[in-house]
């Protein structure tokens, strides 16, 4: 058997495609796995569960559906969906875990994340992030209107545009929107486990690393804007394959 891990949908109405390969994946390859683990940013935006989209509704149902049929699907909020709730992890059958969170696959203690928290170097976005993940902060602006809600989320993705092309425009794009390799040996170090597996920085890879003489593995989920990735795990190792 499988465990599968995605991350970085990025799904909403505009790229109905993207949602559509996502239904299609769950009701074929994922009915059969051991275990579906989502690492945020499932969704383009997520401004409150109480958003009527067609895409989230369509989603829940999906999800629902797979966790009816027997196969456990966890989540961890990503940078464009911390808001995700209990409401709504209740309307899709999949439980919220913690950023970060240690599971056991197979016999291997792994340590999942978004990867939002190893990019280290951004320090505007941390900054950024340390704010919108504050209690006060999300219960003020869930006690907006929706509409305002959104038309926040609009504004939010136009600055983080404009972020990065600054730092393109600095030549620094590649450097301070992925990981701090020093971050990451001190998270291996911290919790003493061998692999580590996160989505966000959108670079699929496995990283072989030698942390302090010992030899650590890094997974890299991608992103589904092109087309879909999935990581695949069992007992006999892993495989991180596009998916279209």
């Amino acid at each position: 058997m499988t465990t599968l891990f995605i991350s970085d949908l990025h799904l909403d109405a505009e790229r109905p495609q993207t949602t559509a390969l996502f239904g299609q994946f769950l009701r074929s390859e994922a009915r059969g796995a051991d275990a579906l683990y989502i690492l945020g940013d499932l969704f383009e935006a997520w401004v409150g569960d109480d958003d009527p989209s067609e895409t989230g509704a369509y989603v829940a149902a999906e999800l629902r559906a797979l966790a009816d049929s027997g196969v456990p699907v966890s989540f961890i909020r990503g940078n464009r969906d911390f808001l995700l709730g209990d409401d709504y992890a209740r309307r899709a059958g999949m439980r919220i875990l913690p950023d970060p969170a240690v599971v056991v696959l197979y016999g291997q203690p792994t340590l999942i994340q978004h990867g939002d928290l190893l990019c280290t170097d951004d320090v505007a976005y941390q900054q950024f992030r340390a704010q919108t993940r504050d209690p006060a902060w999300q219960a003020q602006f869930l006690a907006q209107p929706l509409a305002a809600r959104l038309a926040f989320a609009q504004q939010a993705r136009a600055a983080s545009k404009a972020h990065q092309s600054g730092l393109r425009d600095a030549g620094t794009m590649e450097t301070i929107t992925d990981v701090s390799p020093a971050t990451v040996d001190s998270v291996f170090a911290r919790y003493g486990l061998v692999r580590m597996i996160h989505g966000h920085t959108h670079r699929p890879a496995v990283h072989e690393l030698d942390v302090a003489g010992s030899a650590r593995q890094r997974v890299v989920l991608g992103d589904w804007y092109d087309q879909g990735s999935v990581l695949r795990v069992n007992r006999d190792g892993l495989q991180l394959q596009a998916l279209s």
